[in-house]
């Protein structure tokens, strides 16, 4: 992993490790409070390994980004919603690296976000939610779900022991536009975000797969 810093629209600087090679596919990873980059670690491996680059960010307020540490936990809900520059920085970070493609993985409120940020970019491919929810902080759900186009594919994943992510994916799934490709994952006792990954290790091939295939 290569330490990175990138500086967002409203210059904050935020910390990334980013690994694999320049035009290969790119994925952004978005983790969920009160986690880091760090979280994602073992999933950027599996990117790597399957030809994509991937770049782990820390959202502003949390961990080596600007506000950090801790600093999230002052944040207003205004505040967090200003966590989609961050997303928008690290997409110009893949960009920039040439990516072919980029897609977006993001857990809990860094899931909120992600979608948000997909609604609105037709460049975003495909866009992997763990546990996402109706309303994190500010940062809602419902308003942009039907914002998404032609083209692009939404996995949503959720377990049935973090019943608000659970209910939250039915809502989505089915509100979803009928020309989004889609795919549901519900576990039954894997917790919240990427503590499912945790639980459930294979799934995380499960996720590259889907994210190598076209």
């Amino acid at each position: 992993m290569e330490r990175v810093t990138i500086t967002t629209g409203d210059n904050v600087k935020i910390a990334g490790n980013y690994a694999g090679e320049s035009g290969r596919r790119g994925v952004l990873l978005v983790h969920m409070m009160p986690a880091t980059k760090e979280s994602w670690y073992d999933f950027s491996e599996k990117l790597v390994e399957r030809g994509f680059q991937a770049l782990a960010i820390d959202l502003r307020g949390h961990g080596e980004s600007e506000g950090g540490p801790d600093g999230y936990k002052k944040f207003s809900d205004k505040d967090h919603r200003a966590s989609i520059k961050d997303i928008g920085a690290g997409v110009e970070f893949l960009k920039s690296k040439k990516a072919s493609s980029i897609s977006l993985a993001g857990a809990s409120i860094g899931a909120n976000l992600a979608l948000e940020y997909a609604a609105g970019h037709l460049e975003i491919s495909k866009v992997m939610l763990l546990s996402p929810g109706l309303d994190y902080r500010g940062v809602k759900t419902e308003p942009v779900i039907s914002r998404l186009r032609d083209g692009q594919s939404i996995y949503f994943v959720a377990s049935l022991d973090d019943p608000y992510s659970a209910d939250t994916v039915k809502t989505l799934s089915e509100m979803a536009p009928v020309y989004v490709e889609k795919v549901v994952k519900v576990f039954e006792n894997a917790g919240h975000g990427t503590t499912i990954f945790e639980k459930e290790p294979a799934f995380m091939d499960e996720v590259a797969e889907w994210l190598t295939a076209n």
